[in-house]
């Protein structure tokens, strides 16, 4: 494969070997430790290898989702006993999405080839290469820059499945999106009303004005009061409540739900320090058995091609956009984090290495 453009580049001062060894080396994010942003570096590493149906990607885009912030500080601990490493990571480098350019593939590979632009989930992708995948990537959307296309793929394919498969959105119900101005939940607002669906996002107040712009009917102002007590106030319950990252009592949600609605908890945050929002899934999951209410619990999204190319087809329709917060280099992927743990984005951080 080309080595074009990782460096260092080969002078003819450099002796050969050492020049081979230095260029098949990239720039990374990488910390030898579970900890806050502040264990994180920006070191030379070497470009991983490739392995049977993988495909080694030049990284121009990395979105930052909030899966991010757990691999950095290895909680809640029980995803360590889920093969990330107890005592310290099995693998040095963070991040999940990107969009980029093929350099290389390999066997058992066919459906890409060098210089294909693409798109999808990886293996830390706070680098200047990451290698994915085939079966998570697909091909950019046209009409997408790479730092667009880059804010997509694990944040977009969530809300999807939490949207699509999980909450099992008909045209016409009513939705509501708790945590709408999030990396979810700005794609959650914009897939609902793309399939049909009639949508009102929960917001702080300095962040109404944006969940508004990405087309949610109605907002409601989370600091402003009790929700339930807004929500009948515009109108009565909701087939569909997406709990993006929340932390409300079951009780209080399902003052939210209509008598034969869907509740989807999105995601692990909240709860305690072991399990964290695990916990707080399963009982919904047990009252649901006694209920016309329906309760799903959604730990992890799936990446795969089809939904990937769905969310192209959305992106190149005009039905759906990345909601870029901002965008940086490595070196601002420790701030990023910690402007996302202290909920302080709108939408994605976008890292260009």
């Amino acid at each position: 494969m080309s080595h074009s453009d990782i460096r260092p580049a080969h002078t003819p001062s450099v002796e050969p070997a050492a020049a081979a060894r230095r260029a098949a080396t990239m720039r990374a994010v990488v910390r030898d430790e579970y900890g806050s942003p502040d264990v994180l570096a920006v070191r030379d590493i070497p470009v991983p290898a490739l392995g049977e149906g993988e495909v080694l990607v030049r990284v121009h885009a990395a979105g930052i989702d909030r899966g991010a912030v757990h691999i950095l500080n290895g909680r809640p601990y029980l995803m360590r006993l889920a093969g990330f490493g107890i005592r310290r990571p099995k693998r040095p480098g963070l991040g999940s999405e990107l969009s980029g350019v093929v350099r290389a593939v390999g066997s058992g590979v066919t459906g890409f080839a060098a210089g294909d632009e693409v798109f999808g989930v990886g293996r830390s992708t706070f680098a200047e290469y990451a290698i994915a995948d085939a079966t998570t990537l697909a091909p950019k959307p046209a009409t997408a820059t790479h730092v667009e296309a880059g804010a997509v793929p694990t944040s977009g394919t969530t809300a999807l499945q939490a949207v699509r498969d999980h909450g099992r959105l008909q045209p016409g119900q009513r939705v509501l999106v708790i945590g709408a101005s999030g990396g979810v939940g700005s794609f959650a607002v914009q897939i609902a009303r793309a399939l049909g669906g009639t949508v009102t996002g929960v917001a702080s107040t300095a962040k109404l004005d944006f969940v508004r712009s990405l087309g949610a009917e109605q907002v409601l102002d989370y600091t402003a009061g009790d929700l339930a007590t807004q929500a009948h106030e515009r109108g009565g319950r909701y087939d569909l409540v997406l709990d993006i990252g929340g932390n409300r009592s079951l009780k209080t949600l399902r003052r939210l739900l209509e008598p034969r609605g869907t509740l989807v908890f999105v995601g692990g945050e909240g709860g305690d320090q072991i399990t964290g929002g695990l916990g707080r899934q399963v009982r919904p999951t047990l009252v649901s058995r006694f209920s016309s209410q329906t309760f799903a619990t959604f730990w992890v999204a799936r990446p795969n091609t089809a939904d990937l190319e769905t969310l192209a087809r959305l992106i190149q329709d005009g039905q759906v956009r990345s909601a870029v917060h901002r965008t940086g280099g490595l070196s601002d992927v420790a701030d990023a984090l910690r402007s996302l743990e202290h909920g302080q984005v709108s939408g994605k951080i976008v890292v260009t290495p």
